[in-house]
C-alpha cells in the first residue's frame, strides 16, 4: 500500500504562499516596460535622432499600443468615467486660483525675458518632489549665462470640493507659493485624464504671462534634467522657428480593453493609430512654437491622454515633433550585452538630457554625483544607453 505524504498546515501554506507570489512577480515581470536597444548616442551636441521606431513583424500586424509605451503616470488615476467625460468635454476654461504674474519679467535683468522657463506637472501632495527639482535641476538663476524660471502646474486634489480638506490644501499651497513663488493651481480635479486641462491652461498662462520666453521645457516631476545638455542642445535653435523635441512615439495605436486604464473607446476616437507624439515625461519646445500650440490647442476637441492630444495639436499646425535619443522617457535600462550593469551611474546621465522615473532621493543624489568633483573616468565616453524602440525584443 503506498503511504500518502502529508504536510504538517504551516508547510502546506508556505508552498500555497510561495507560489502565489511567484505568479505574482511573475505579472509583474510581463508587465514592465518594454526595454530598448543597445546603439549609444554620439558624442553631445551630435547625437543623431531618431524617433522610437515600433517595430512590426509583418504587414498585417497592427501598430503597438499606447499602454506598452508609457510610464507610470505621474498624477492618481482612478475609475474614469467616460459618460460624465463626453458631458464635460467642452468645459475647458477654469479659474485661475494661484497665480505667478511676473515670473517672467526678469526681476534680476528688467526687460530680459527667461531663456528657459521650466513647467513641471505635479499634485498638491508631492511637496517632496517639487523640492528635490528647487534643489536640483530646476534651480533659478543664471544656468551658463542662460536666465531660468520654474513653475509647476498643479490642479485641486480630487475629491476636496466643498470640504474643510480642500481648504487645507489650498492653505498650505497658498503658503508654498509665498515662500518659493512657483506654484500655479486651476481649480479643476487634478486626475490623470485631466492632465490635458493642465497643458491648455498652461499653454495659455505662458502666452499671456511669458509671451517673450526663449525656450519652455515641460515634464513630469519624477525626471532628471540635465540642464546644462539642454542649454547646449538649445544654444543652435533659434526661438522665433517652430521646435518641439523629445522622445518621440509613432504609430501607437489607442487601447480598446476596458480593463486598462489608458481604455479609449472608438466613440472618442476611431482611428487605428495616434498621431506623432513626444513622450509626456519631458520635451522642450520654442517660445514660437509654443505661442502657436496654444492657438490650435484651443482649437481641438479636447482628448483624455495629455501627450497624445499635443500630437494632435501639432498634426493640425503640420508641425512634427523632433525625435531626440538623449531625451530618455523610459529611464535608462541595462544594455543586453550586460544586463547586470548598475545603471544609476553618472557615466549613464553624463551626455542625457531627460531621464524619466526617479525617486526624490534619487533625483537628488545625481544632480550632486555630476555637479561634484570629477569621478574616476567612465569606462566609455558615451553612456551605453539604448537605441530605437523596438517592440517584440526579449
Amino acid at each position: 500500500m503506498r503511504r500518502r505524504l502529508r504536510l504538517p498546515r504551516d508547510a502546506s501554506l508556505t508552498l500555497l504562499l510561495g507560489a502565489a507570489l511567484g505568479l505574482l512577480l511573475y505579472a509583474q515581470r510581463d508587465g514592465t516596460a518594454p526595454t530598448a536597444g543597445t546603439s549609444a548616442p554620439q558624442a553631445r551636441g551630435r547625437i543623431t535622432p531618431g524617433p522610437r521606431a515600433f517595430q512590426v513583424r509583418d504587414t498585417e500586424a497592427v501598430p503597438p499600443a499606447y499602454e506598452g509605451d508609457t510610464p507610470a503616470p505621474p498624477t492618481p488615476t482612478g475609475p474614469f468615467d467616460f459618460g460624465r467625460y463626453l458631458r464635460a468635454k467642452d468645459q475647458r476654461r477654469f479659474p485661475l486660483l494661484i497665480n505667478q504674474p511676473h515670473k517672467c519679467r526678469g526681476e534680476g535683468a528688467p526687460g530680459r525675458p527667461p531663456d528657459l522657463l521650466i513647467a513641471v506637472k505635479s499634485v498638491a501632495a508631492d511637496f517632496e518632489r517639487r523640492q528635490a527639482v528647487r534643489q536640483t535641476w530646476g534651480s533659478e538663476g543664471s544656468v551658463r549665462g542662460a536666465l531660468v524660471r520654474r513653475v509647476f502646474l498643479l490642479g485641486v486634489p480630487r475629491g476636496t470640493e466643498g470640504t474643510g480638506t480642500q481648504t487645507h490644501w489650498h492653505a498650505l499651497l497658498r503658503a508654498e507659493s509665498r515662500a518659493f513663488a512657483d506654484i500655479l493651481l486651476w481649480a479643476f480635479d487634478d486626475t490623470f485624464f485631466n492632465l490635458t486641462l493642465k497643458e491648455i491652461h498652461f499653454l495659455s498662462w505662458a502666452s499671456a504671462f511669458c509671451p517673450d520666453v526663449r525656450f519652455v521645457f515641460k515634464g513630469d516631476a519624477d525626471v532628471f534634467v540635465h540642464v546644462g545638455n539642454l542649454l547646449e542642445f538649445l544654444a543652435t535653435r533659434d526661438p522665433q522657428q517652430d521646435l518641439l523635441a523629445g522622445d518621440v512615439i509613432v504609430q501607437a495605436r489607442p487601447i480598446r480593453a476596458r480593463a486598462s486604464k489608458y481604455y479609449i473607446p472608438e466613440a472618442v476616437y476611431g482611428l487605428a493609430a495616434y498621431p506623432a507624439y513626444a513622450g509626456g515625461g519631458g520635451f522642450v519646445l520654442s517660445g514660437a512654437t509654443l505661442r502657436r500650440l496654444a492657438g490650435a490647442c484651443a482649437q481641438v476637441e479636447l482628448f483624455p491622454i495629455d501627450d497624445v492630444f499635443l500630437g494632435m495639436c501639432l498634426q493640425r499646425l503640420r508641425l512634427t515633433p523632433e525625435p531626440h535619443p538623449a531625451f530618455r522617457t523610459f529611464g535608462i535600462p541595462p544594455p543586453s550585452a550586460a544586463p547586470h550593469l548598475r545603471t544609476f551611474d553618472p557615466c549613464f546621465y553624463r551626455e542625457l538630457v531627460v531621464v524619466h522615473g526617479l525617486s526624490a532621493a534619487d533625483i537628488w543624489l545625481m544632480w550632486h554625483l555630476l555637479q561634484g568633483p570629477p569621478g574616476p573616468a567612465c569606462a566609455h565616453p558615451q553612456p551605453a544607453a539604448s537605441g530605437p524602440f523596438q517592440w517584440g525584443d526579449t
